[in-house]
């Protein structure tokens, strides 16, 4: 097997994945959609929002203590002194950040947004709350304390994140049924779910790419068009026909969307009789794209 690497594409992509200046953008604009989320429908509609914010908001409901920000902050303390010493002090700090901007701009926002229905109240949220955390994860930070523990957990038992973040809420809102109506029980759930579902949207729009198998004669013409006009990487793989027995190479490679329609056309400009094969794929870690993300 081998490939067409070429350097100062990966370069590029890996300084914008760990500029500081691209992460804390990210960590900021989710972090105020979260705030304006929590803020503006939320807590108006005494939702629970699930994880670390949501038992913040569960005591102000029911003690009036402070404010869902300010006890979104504390609570999250004795998870970010975990996190210091058992993780990478740049996850940490970056996800204090964000959980510092999370609670001053909920602390100033004062935008009431006006919603009668509860069902359409919890998807307006749990989009705009998806959103934000989405944002955040596409950083090297992350957006509080559930956070922390989840990727500790990871880290040292081989538990999911996903479990972590199951088993907490599951706890959190069967203690919410024995002191809350179940109907607004029920519509924070939907808020959950698709606050879930967004996160995985919004980290898809980031990460979607194109898997592309070119089997062509003139795969070597193709490949340096690629190179060349797309300043795009590329992998031969070496292929035998089932019925010709004759060795050929595989083309493969892996674009965005956009790029997708420039790749065809090469193709077919190339070899109007190529086998053009596409496959979606959401994770490519190494080489010219995204960089394992390391806590």
């Amino acid at each position: 097997m081998s490939g067409i690497n070429p350097l100062m594409p990966a370069i590029k992509r890996f300084d914008l994945a760990y500029s500081i200046r691209w992460n804390l953008f990210l960590i900021t604009s989710g972090a105020l959609l979260c705030a304006f989320a929590m803020k503006s429908i939320a807590v108006p509609q005494q939702f629970i929002p699930g994880g670390f914010f949501g038992v913040g908001a569960l005591i102000y409901y029911k003690t009036g203590l402070l404010t869902p920000g300010i006890l979104f902050f504390l609570i999250n303390l004795p998870a970010f002194i975990l996190g210091w010493y058992k993780l990478s002090p740049r996850f940490v700090l970056y996800s204090l950040y964000g959980m510092v901007v999370m609670t001053v701009a909920f602390e100033v926002m004062d935008i009431n947004v006006v919603i009668h229905n509860q069902f359409y109240a919890a998807v307006a949220c749990g989009v705009l709350n998806g959103l934000g955390g989405g944002l955040i994860l596409r950083s090297l930070g992350s957006g509080g304390g559930l956070d922390i523990i989840a990727v500790y957990l990871f880290q040292t038992y081989n538990i999911g994140v996903g479990k972590v973040y199951f088993g907490f809420n599951l706890a959190l809102f069967l203690l919410c049924l024995t002191i809350m109506p179940a109907d607004l029980v029920i519509v924070s759930l939907i808020l959950v779910f698709i606050s879930s579902a967004m996160v995985e949207q919004t980290l898809a729009l980031f990460s979607q790419r194109k898997v592309v198998f070119i089997i062509s004669d003139h795969s070597e013409a193709i490949s340096q068009t690629i190179l060349d006009s797309m300043k795009q990487s590329a992998t031969f793989l070496k292929g035998m026909g089932a019925f010709s027995k004759r060795e050929k190479n595989v083309l493969m490679t892996v674009v965005n969307n956009i790029q997708l329609k420039k790749l065809e056309e090469i193709t077919f400009t190339h070899d109007p009789q190529a086998l053009f094969i596409v496959e979606n794929t959401f994770t490519v870690l190494g080489s010219s794209f995204s960089k394992r993300k390391i806590y």
